[in-house]
């Protein structure tokens, strides 16, 4: 029986009741939102490692950090390398979007690697099998799934969303479509004159998905690839199929959660986010940024976290980061620390706004170290330890001071105050 099945019937499974222990809050109220289908927990039954956590509006903000080679560049260890940096950095789940050599391996080493729930997009296998668009199937379609099922993947992300009748639309957009999952599928339905073979297979596609508990990420082909064709008609027209979807995969016991833009203006942001819960009956939302503003290449980690910030506050429950590298190239394991961490100061943001149970607890024991002239405790309770350190550390150098400077009792300041300036120094002595 799926999570959702045991939900349904009344059952908290250990998953639900690990989750519950994690987020702070009632078993009861993990399993009814499992059975609902407000709240997923990704976890194949063949992921010995996992560790589950929940996804939902009504949990913390969780993030995605996307690793995987391409055609160009990276191999087995490298992704590995990137992986160990996703999750000490506090990456929730991990997607694998390998599109080069070595596919099935890489995923392999990463499964075996993670606690942290492994999403996929399995065209981008299909793709690398079948070498172009003219040779893909509906057969090789479910044979990957199947194969990618069996060898533990929690959730797969799949554009059973963008049908034919859409395709028109694209052509009004200044980027058309942007998602690659998408763009090959239209190429195909162009060429075949067929429809979405996700969407006619789909009920095979369920199936597979109940066998192993595997969470569909319904995808967003559609996304809009810049500010101009954000909220457009294309968007909301496949999101609407993927309501449809949704209410699909409820009825056979398997779990959903839909993906979101893209690039949004900040002001329509939490619009899109309402949007979503409306036309898709509430089922978890997870959005790529959204990035806010088209021109800071080499920032879109900072562009898409401002977004991102908004979109958990008005309902997003998974963000799926953006490096420094978005719309340049493909990311290394530098990036991927940096994306991390620039989305869970987002995610972070949103839960102390949302008021989730002891979000703030954290920030509460910082503020206590830092009057307290504390520093390492300081570092302990920050989001990036390391980075941290790393500037304590650069900044006593460059004033010739000792590592460990700041300790002393005549030693509580900063080289930014310098001892006649601190503030914080200056009123606790009053």
């Amino acid at each position: 029986m799926t999570q959702p099945a045991q939900a349904k019937a009344n059952i908290v499974t250990p998953a639900m009741k690990m989750v519950a222990e994690t987020e702070c809050v009632d078993p009861e109220m993990i399993r009814a939102g499992v059975a609902a289908g407000t709240i997923v927990i990704p976890a194949n039954i063949r992921h010995e490692n996992l560790k589950p956590i929940g996804i939902g509006r009504a949990l913390k903000t969780k993030i995605n950090a996307n690793i995987g080679n391409s055609e160009l560049a990276s191999c087995p260890q490298k992704e590995l390398e990137k992986l160990r940096h996703a999750l000490r950095c506090g990456a929730d789940t991990v997607m694998d979007l390998s599109t080069g050599g070595n596919i099935a391996q890489i995923r392999k080493t990463i499964l075996a690697n993670s606690p942290a729930p492994i999403g996929t997009v399995p065209m981008y296998e299909v793709l690398a099998r079948c070498g172009t668009v003219d040779n893909l199937t509906e057969k090789l379609i479910l044979d990957v799934m199947r194969e990618q099922a069996e060898q533990g993947v929690d959730y797969m992300t799949i554009h059973a969303g963008l049908l034919a009748a859409q395709l028109p639309l694209a052509r009004k957009r200044k980027l058309r479509i942007v998602s690659r999952g998408g763009s090959i599928l239209a190429a195909w339905m162009k060429k075949n004159q067929c429809e979405n073979p996700f969407y006619t297979a789909f009920d095979e596609i369920l199936e597979i998905c109940r066998e192993y508990d595997v969470t569909l990420s319904l995808g967003d082909g559609m996304r809009p690839g810049c500010l101009a064709d954000a909220s457009d008609e294309a968007q909301f027209a496949e999101l609407e199929v993927l309501g449809e979807l949704v209410r699909r995969c409820r009825a056979a016991d398997v779990q959903a959660m839909v993906e979101g833009p893209g690039h949004i203006p900040f002001n329509e942001v939490a619009m899109n986010m309402h949007k979503e819960r409306e036309l898709c009956d509430d089922a978890p939302f997870y959005v790529l940024g959204p990035v806010v503003t088209d021109c800071a290449p080499g920032y879109d980690h900072i562009t898409s976290a401002i977004g991102a910030t908004m979109a958990a506050y008005s309902g997003a429950a998974m963000l799926c980061y953006v490096t420094p590298k978005e719309h340049i190239g493909l990311p290394n394991a530098r990036d991927v620390r940096e994306g991390v961490i620039a989305y869970k100061i987002a995610a972070h943001a949103a839960d102390i706004a949302l008021g989730r149970p002891g979000a703030r607890d954290r920030d509460d024991a910082i503020s206590q170290a830092r009057a307290d002239f504390d520093w390492e405790k300081q570092f302990e309770y920050a989001l990036d330890p390391e980075r941290a350190r790393e500037l304590r550390r650069e900044a006593l150098e460059e004033r010739s001071l000792p590592p460990d400077h700041g300790s002393g009792d005549g030693e509580h300041f900063c080289t930014m105050c310098g001892p006649n300036f601190c503030s914080m120094r200056i009123s606790r002595d009053i």
